[in-house]
């Protein structure tokens, strides 16, 4: 259900050979690699598959040359994150998906900051996330999402104690987003007075806010959410489709203005 992602320390001490060594083999792809914001991961499982392929014999060793991979679109520091999402058509993909899954849906950078506008809202998350310090803590919880070294998504209590998961979304091989799904009730929902206050006390909050909106939150059985929860690294797949397509679009009309300045 899951895949632990190795950082590059750790991958040291397996492969036994220089921090270097690994940036390069990264780098030009020829071992399984993803990109984290500016940090490299490695999959256990792939390097697993990669490790016992070079011990069979099945493909060619780290030291030998291997042909060049295709070219995949980079993200450039020039190009905001923002604008990698075509905003009307990424809006409507995610709001119908919102619909149609039972969660609250949002692409947020991998600092947490909102991308798209938050689909399906509950009434708890609208009437706690106008205060300041509700809506850092919000953020900060979708922040240490993107940090978690895990590929596919899974539940994790939320600042209000409600269910949220988190879907990578790419540009090349770099991870540059996320799709962020929540607003789940847990099994045992709503919390008692103790557990409200313990919400309100942690967000400096009035707990007469919370008692209000308590019961304004998606409720969805175990079952289903066990069902539903593969279709959010789905859904950020194609979101991964959407922005690598239009980062090639904006670096290929770049060159394109580039050529037409040349004298």
């Amino acid at each position: 259900m899951s895949q632990e992602l190795l950082t590059t320390k750790q991958l040291q001490t397996i492969l036994k050979v220089d921090r270097t060594t690994i940036y390069r083999m990264a780098d030009s792809g020829r071992i399984p690699a993803i990109k984290i914001g500016n940090q490299w991961r490695f999959p256990r499982k792939q390097i697993e598959l990669w490790l016992w392929k070079q011990e069979e014999g099945l493909t060619p060793a780290s030291s030998a040359p291997t042909p060049a991979p295709a070219p995949a679109p980079t993200f450039e520091p020039d190009i905001a994150i923002t604008s990698i999402f075509p905003q009307e058509c990424t809006q409507a993909v995610q709001d119908a998906y919102a619909a149609l899954m039972g969660m609250m849906l949002v692409i947020t950078d991998l600092e947490g900051r909102p991308i798209t506008s938050p689909s399906n809202v509950i009434g708890l998350f609208t009437a706690t996330d106008s205060a300041p310090l509700a809506h850092q803590r919000c953020m900060a919880h979708w922040a240490a999402m993107g940090e978690h070294p895990r590929l596919q998504p899974h539940f994790t209590p939320s600042h209000l104690g409600l269910l949220c998961a988190r879907g990578l979304i790419r540009v090349g091989s770099d991870i540059k987003a996320m799709l962020i799904a929540g607003g789940i009730a847990p099994e045992h929902w709503p919390p008692d007075d103790a557990g409200i206050q313990k919400i309100a006390d942690d967000l400096y909050i009035d707990p007469a806010i919370i008692r209000a909106h308590i019961h304004e939150v998606h409720h969805m059985p175990r079952m289903l959410q066990q069902e539903r929860l593969p279709y959010v690294q789905r859904l950020a797949d194609t979101f991964s489709m959407i922005s690598s397509e239009r980062v090639a679009l904006i670096q290929r009309l770049g060159k394109i203005a580039a050529l037409a300045n040349l004298p």
